[in-house]
């Protein structure tokens, strides 16, 4: 690829400027790998360089795969998306809105007046809401004294929802309601589902939500960014041996592995000889599936784990199951209808179909949507699409 030294030495430049710790970043056609660099280091207090193996957190983008997963069920009947999904979980059946707090302090809930759906949970319309997007919903928790998701206990699942069920986008716990749809009809944990369904199939060996020894000796650490833009490691894993598996955010892998579920939806649900999900499934997958409704800017309600979030302000966008879709070009040159989402720890990945091609850029650090992890995405992503314009051209020539 003609553009592989110039994305070398966007990433490499931002790692010797310590502007990120280290970074893996790869991008694939559905049949070839195109590009893979790792640059700077693992962790900021020890020598170990960063290498393409390395295992990051990667957090939300779990819900892709959760959502694939999920997908596979609704082919074979065992869920539907436009059911209510109290009848696979009870605990979902008889749902509750926030409508604000009382002059005590004490949060007044009312039900829902309609039912939750699977489609709902895939596309985060189902009401449901992170604290670290909606500051009603951490008062909640820290009132009733409701542990956060990350704690991976079922007590975490009880918030109520922000918003009536259907009526806006907003990011919330809902894939982590997937993972326990997808364990109520098939019978198996989460992880067990993911690894003989999705994983395994796909040759996605370093992908778990426990982090096994040969994993662990690979493992990237988590870094924080000061007030002073410098950063510094901290200590950060998530729960070991989880009450449930957190289908919305629980995954640890490798850029290599992310890169082969991305060619899996570039080549239409086909993997290794396999057909994981049918050409019409990943088509559902990749289309609006919100309707009028639009995905907008998630402003933080918890500044030390999140900026901001809004990415392409000028561009509409919609969500599929469950992916970002941008509707317009975006100035990197993904084209419209593109799929794409991120991980909290600023790990990121886009599927591009019309262009037939995929990339992941895994960082570790927080707070996500950081400045300069979004830099440095950006530079990978423009130069992945300057070396397929140079190779297109060549051909043409």
């Amino acid at each position: 690829m003609q553009s592989k030294a110039q994305i070398d030495q966007i990433l490499r430049q931002k790692c010797e400027a310590k502007e990120i710790p280290g970074v893996v970043a790869m991008a694939a056609t559905g049949s070839e790998v195109i590009y893979q660099g790792a640059f700077g280091k693992r962790d900021l207090s020890k020598d170990d360089p960063m290498t393409a193996d390395s295992v990051f957190w990667i957090a939300s983008m779990t819900k892709a795969i959760t959502s694939a997963a999920g997908m596979q069920l609704v082919e074979q009947g065992k869920l539907s998306l436009d059911e209510p999904i109290g009848k696979i979980l009870p605990d979902l059946a008889n749902p509750k809105v926030l409508e604000g707090f009382d002059a005590s302090g004490e949060p007044k809930l009312r039900p829902a007046r309609k039912p939750i759906t699977l489609r709902h949970l895939m596309t985060h319309t189902a009401g449901f809401a992170y604290e670290l997007f909606n500051g009603d919903i951490g008062k909640y928790m820290e009132k009733t004294s409701t542990p956060g998701v990350i704690s991976c206990l079922n007590a975490a699942l009880t918030t109520p929802l922000a918003t009536e069920p259907g009526t806006r986008w907003e990011y919330g716990i809902n894939i982590d309601f997937v993972g326990k749809a997808i364990e109520a009809v098939s019978g198996k944990r989460l992880d067990a589902y993911l690894r003989d369904n999705l994983l395994t199939p796909l040759g996605m060996n370093d992908t778990g939500f426990k982090i096994n020894d040969a994993m662990r000796q690979r493992l990237v650490g988590m870094h924080a960014r000061g007030e002073d833009g410098s950063l510094a490691p901290i200590p950060f894993e998530l729960e070991q041996n989880p009450e449930f598996c957190m289908g919305g955010g629980g995954l640890y892998g490798t850029a290599a592995d992310y890169i082969r579920f991305t060619q899996m939806i570039l080549n239409k649900g086909r993997a290794n000889g396999n057909q994981l999900l049918k050409p019409e499934t990943v088509a559902l997958m990749s289309q609006n599936n919100i309707g009028e409704l639009n995905m907008g800017k998630m402003p933080t309600a918890a500044p030390m784990y999140t900026n901001d979030v809004d990415l392409y302000p000028d561009i509409i966008k919609k969500w599929g199951l469950s992916f970002l879709i941008n509707t317009a070009k975006t100035p990197e040159g993904r084209s419209a209808g593109s799929l794409a989402w991120a991980g909290l720890g600023n790990t990121y990945f886009w599927i591009d179909p019309a262009r037939n091609v995929a990339g992941v850029i895994l960082m570790q650090l927080l707070p996500f949507a950081d400045a300069k992890a979004l830099e440095t995405f950006a530079g990978f992503e423009r130069g992945v699409y300057a070396g397929l314009d140079a190779g297109s051209g060549q051909r043409a020539a």
